[in-house]
């Protein structure tokens, strides 16, 4: 799968399998254990199944107790091991079946993607070339319309047999192809969108240049086609663009400041801060998006609320911190809502920064404890998103062409960073919750009072950040 990438990426993994870009981070080992309990709820699906339960890597030993698993007549094998053409495959699911064997993908995604189907195009060429008549291919995914209590419908085998039986003509020769490559000098593959595509590779630092500050690509959502005009019509950077450049209204403001080497600022701002009325509050949630839901109606990989910070303004403009953590597995929702509802409860306008996110939270809460739903949906209704008011009228060099707090605060407000942060952005954070809530008992006092401590630092300053956003953006309006 690697090699229909980039072969060079193939040739690398191979040749410096301790490669530092290879090292698992605590990141994608939580990608890792999500797939391990999506294939063993999976599993439960096929009854009788033999499961090869040996290290990853005990490769001959594996295609052995297959095998065997396959001569006493199993009706079922979990995780099969073949191998042919110097190509070894494990298949999630093998079923027999009175016209041949059912070979399935498990995926941890709610759809068939296009790469899911090379997948099991390799194992079903394998599979065969090792003897085994396989004649159906399937791959098994979560389905977003399953909500829990009943998981009956958690899964969707979706039959692909056509669509990788017009995969397979290719594969013996992109198989010897890549042995051939490998065992030869690193190959030359130029760059482009397969390096990010339909994966991340490790090793994308090591082919792409680095850009010069401000590159054109920089520019705020340019499109591809755009970009590359202005790459055939030479400019490199910013700095390089003519005044008459056909930009959209974001892309040219950021020119504008690039260029002149300070923040832009429009003067339609202060209208634009005129919802903003006081007193405040300053709203931030995290969630955890399970990909086997646990709490009543929600569903796989729904985003829901576990977390959330909140800076409150009183009448005379005093300011005070509020926030709340869930604590253990148990469904968040009921006592976060109604602790929420009695800090925003003084807040006539409650700031968020890419407000839909935070009124997506609220109707999860709301779905979460119906008897407050009303009155949650007042709180969204007095949301005010300043993530457009900057976009739309505000612009720091310092930008570099996003518009994530991440990039803006640190340009507006530098005293606050996030940089010193053990817990520094969105999906650590969720990924954290996560261990967290379900693993906590697993970790010694220390760590989870430590672990505890970094997420409620994380989400508060997200709401202080906002307090301070605002104050500079009322600022350079009066100014």
């Amino acid at each position: 799968m690697a090699g229909l990438q980039c072969h060079k990426r193939l040739w690398w993994q191979v040749h410096e399998p301790t490669a530092p870009e290879l090292l698992i981070d605590r990141h994608l080992q939580a990608v890792f254990d999500r797939g391990h309990r999506v294939g063993a709820l999976a599993r439960a699906r096929v009854p009788g199944g033999v499961l090869i339960d040996l290290p990853h890597d005990a490769y001959e030993e594996r295609l052995a107790a297959t095998r065997r698993a396959l001569d006493q007549g199993a009706p079922a094998v979990f995780e099969a091991a073949f191998r042919a053409d110097s190509v070894y495959v494990s298949v999630d699911i093998l079923e027999r079946r009175p016209e041949g064997f059912s070979l399935t993908e498990v995926k941890s995604t709610t759809k068939v993607k296009d790469e899911h189907l090379a997948d099991v195009a390799i194992q079903a060429h394998v599979a065969r070339r090792a003897g085994l008549p396989v004649t159906r291919v399937e791959i098994m995914h979560l389905n977003r319309a399953c909500a829990y209590p009943d998981l009956s419908d958690l899964f969707v085998r979706a039959d692909v047999t056509a669509r990788a039986e017009a995969r397979l003509a290719a594969i013996p020769g992109e198989m010897a192809t890549m042995v051939m490559m490998l065992g030869g000098p690193r190959p030359s593959v130029a760059i482009g969108e397969h390096c990010r595509k339909p994966y991340e590779c490790p090793f994308t630092e090591r082919c792409w240049p680095a850009l010069p500050p401000h590159h054109v690509s920089t520019l705020h959502r340019m499109q591809r086609r755009a970009l590359a005009a202005l790459d055939e019509q030479g400019y490199e950077t910013i700095f390089d663009l003519p005044e008459d450049t056909a930009l959209a209204a974001t892309a040219d403001r950021q020119r504008r400041a690039v260029q002149a080497g300070r923040i832009v600022v429009e003067p339609t701002l202060a209208r634009a801060l005129s919802a903003c009325v006081p007193p405040m509050a300053y709203l931030d949630f995290e969630t955890v998006g399970l990909a086997i839901p646990v709490w009543n109606g929600c569903h796989p990989y729904d985003a829901v609320p576990v977390q959330w910070s909140c800076h409150v303004e009183d009448a005379a403009g005093r300011m005070t911190q509020h926030a709340w953590l869930a604590d253990g597995p148990g469904d968040p929702r009921p006592e976060l809502a109604e602790r929420l509802l009695a800090a925003c409860g003084p807040a006539r306008t409650i700031a968020a920064y890419h407000a839909t996110f935070e009124r997506e939270c609220i109707l999860r809460l709301a779905e979460g404890a119906p008897a407050l739903a009303p009155r949650l949906m007042q709180i969204a209704e007095r949301l005010v998103d300043l993530l457009p008011i900057v976009r739309n009228h505000v612009y720091h060099p310092n930008f570099g062409g996003s518009f994530s707090l991440k990039s803006v605060l640190p340009a507006l407000v530098p005293e606050l960073g996030y940089d010193g942060l053990a817990i520094s952005e969105g999906a650590m954070a969720s990924m954290e919750l996560e261990r967290l809530l379900f693993r906590g008992e697993e970790m010694a006092p220390g760590e989870k009072e430590r672990l505890r401590r970094d997420l409620m630092g994380y989400c508060d300053l997200d709401t202080l950040g906002l307090v301070r956003l605002l104050e500079r953006l009322r600022g350079l309006a009066r100014a």
